[in-house]
């Protein structure tokens, strides 16, 4: 059963594509309606802040009704929600505050529904027959590319027709991706993981709503490997924003234009589409372990330091060229950590908890690198953040508990029935 893959991961790319669109298409929609910058700024806070909290409470609501029903009710939801805003915007009656009403409505449907498609990837994984590597090495390459189309699409159709219209657009990818999802992935609601002996399926559900919370909470808790994952990509997402949404643009104006910058950015999205389309095709032959350290090392603090120190700007393109193929390896691993560790009957809630953790200080990205380049300029912040993301990417390298990522489902037995 590929059919159901396949269409998943055309749902995403249409989906991801539409939200790389509205990331530029809302702000500059508000700047154009109401030229204040502080009005199209709010617009990420608004959505983000309700998108990470519906990603840790929607998890009990992603293992009651199952991922697929979740993530197609929520695409559709966030078509109706983002095709109100050109509506009323055309009838006269979007005034500010219903706007930032209606994204946050779209970040609260966006955050279980992300969770919800992820959660799907087990399932995915059991009826394709394929290592669960190609397929996060899949979605990985889906991301990377949908980003990168994303963004160049955004910025051509405001072009071309404006942002209202991109927005409408917008919309239209939200239900396009859910009913691809709906027609290609019927039948992979008869598809069942099956138990290990590490992670047997209960014979009795939990009742309460508050429970299952908890119970999504307590295995994550007690689970190193998981919480280290949770910890490490919260903390790189934090350094990667105030790097891509201030540091980089600082040392753009001072130094290289606006232009440069696409195209760096450009070049690392590229590559890492490259690098996770190779860890698609062979990662489930590669060790863990000494993987995930040697890309992190090669895609984390070398582009701070390039950059810090004035290296040639060929040089640069270089070093993003190879940390942007090495970076493509990182999120095959470690989602397939996730999807073998986690057992079917909690998934919903623990990939939600894993979700919330790796939002949830982005919102901060850009108050902690407008605070370093203002307090100790852009040179010293440039190498705070890389050694701060080296420090915490290299943990693993002394902590013995993360050798466990090199155990696959295979090595663990399912138990005899008697």
């Amino acid at each position: 059963m590929r059919l159901p893959l396949y269409g998943w991961l055309a749902a995403e790319t249409i989906s991801l594509v539409g939200t790389r669109i509205s990331m530029l298409a809302l702000p500059w929609f508000v700047l154009e309606t109401t030229g204040s910058p502080t009005k199209a700024g709010l617009i990420a806070l608004f959505e983000l802040t309700p998108l990470v909290l519906s990603k840790i409470f929607g998890g009990p609501i992603i293992d009651r009704i199952g991922p697929r029903r979740v993530a197609i009710s929520c695409d559709l939801g966030s078509a109706v929600v983002i095709g109100l805003i050109p509506l009323l915007y055309a009838a006269d009656l979007l005034h500010f505050p219903i706007l930032l009403l209606f994204v946050a409505l779209a970040g609260t449907l966006r955050g279980p529904g992300d969770a919800a498609k992820s959660a799907m990837i087990p399932q995915l994984v059991e009826a394709a027959g394929v290592p669960t590597e190609r397929v996060t090495g899949l979605y990985s390459f889906v991301e990377r590319t949908a980003s990168m189309l994303g963004a160049a699409a955004a910025g051509l159709l405001i072009g071309l027709v404006g942002a209202t219209n991109a927005i409408v657009i917008d919309a239209a990818t939200f239900a396009v991706g859910a009913l691809v999802l709906a027609a290609t992935t019927a039948g992979l609601t008869r598809v069942r993981i099956p138990e290990t002996a590490e992670h047997p399926e209960p014979t009795k559900e939990t009742a309460s709503y508050g429970a299952q919370l908890a119970e999504g909470w307590q295995f994550l808790r007690r689970d190193r490997v998981l919480m280290g994952i949770a910890f490490m990509v919260a903390l790189t997402n934090l350094i990667d924003l105030a790097w891509a949404s201030v540091l980089m643009p600082v040392w753009g104006q001072e130094h290289a234009g606006p232009e440069t910058i696409g195209l760096l950015f450009a070049t690392f999205s590229g590559f890492s589409a490259v690098g996770s389309a190779v860890a698609a095709a062979i990662g489930n032959r590669m060790r863990r372990y000494p993987t995930y350290l040697v890309c992190f090392l090669i895609a984390g603090i070398p582009r701070f330091l390039v950059i810090a120190f004035g290296a040639p700007l060929w040089v640069v393109f270089v070093v993003f060229a190879i940390g942007g193929t090495a970076s493509g390896f990182i999120n095959p691993i470690l989602g397939a950590l996730q999807f073998e560790r986690i057992p079917a009957h909690v998934l919903g809630r623990v990939m939600s908890l894993i979700s919330a953790f790796a939002w949830g200080l982005m919102p901060l990205g850009g108050l902690l690198g407008g605070t370093l380049v203002s307090t100790v300029g852009l040179t010293t912040a440039l190498v705070t953040c890389g050694v701060i993301y080296f420090a915490v990417t290299m943990f693993p390298a002394i902590d013995p508990t993360w050798k466990q990522i090199e155990r696959r489902p295979e090595d663990v037995p399912v138990p005899l029935r008697t």
